[in-house]
């Protein structure tokens, strides 16, 4: 009969545990299988959703968009002036991005976005809208205290940097072009659009890491 290791069951435990995905991610993985085997959709449909979101309508499309804008002055201009038009050149464009603002984020200025009323969100670049991004206390607070909630996604300014608060709409939504990392000289635009973070492109993530 072989003897009860109460620290090895436990270990063992643990160790399974920590491999099995989150409760509302076996829910949708049983919805998924449950949905395929009636037959409402086919595998193949979800796997291109997927995909979709997650390698084309996702945050790297914003990243481009500002790799192009430190390496293209031109466009940067362009981007400025009317980033509705000028995503155009990419062949992004939809109902979420017809009436977009870029804002420049500079050594003494600071921009975040937020959506009092809703959640309005450029989805068509930046992906799914984060869950803080839709919440309440998000969408109150950036209003009334940004420096304190940048403090909480650890962003800390000067006293002296100016913070630009953007109320997005469902006329008009916004996109942060943050500073190019010192050290990218000579990198090529899909080098420097691996460093753009969809944090940054919101306003909640201000220093790019340069790894």
């Amino acid at each position: 009969m072989s003897s009860y290791d109460g620290k090895k069951l436990g270990r063992l435990h643990r160790h399974l545990h920590s491999h099995l995905p989150s409760d509302p991610e076996l829910r949708v993985k049983a919805l998924e299988s449950l949905a395929v085997e009636k037959g409402l959709v086919a595998q193949e449909t979800i796997d291109t959703w997927i995909e979709m979101y997650s390698e084309k309508v996702g945050p790297m499309r914003g990243a481009q968009v500002v790799a192009r804008s430190w390496t293209d002055p031109a466009f940067r201009e362009r981007l400025l002036a009317d980033a509705g038009q000028a995503i155009k050149e990419f062949g992004y464009e939809g109902h979420a991005t017809e009436h977009l603002k870029a804002v420049e984020n500079t050594s003494d200025t600071h921009n975040l976005v937020t959506c009092t009323l809703c959640s309005c969100y450029p989805f068509a670049l930046l992906g799914m809208s984060p869950l803080w991004y839709r919440s309440q206390a998000y969408r109150a607070r950036a209003v009334r205290e940004p420096r304190e909630v940048l403090k909480e996604f650890g962003v800390t300014l000067p006293a002296t940097a100016q913070i630009r608060v953007w109320d997005s709409t469902a006329e008009l939504r916004y996109l942060v072009v943050p500073q190019r990392p010192a050290g990218t000289e000579g990198w090529d635009e899909d080098a420097l659009a691996r460093l753009v973070t969809r944090n940054s492109m919101i306003g909640t993530d201000r220093d790019l890491r340069v790894t």
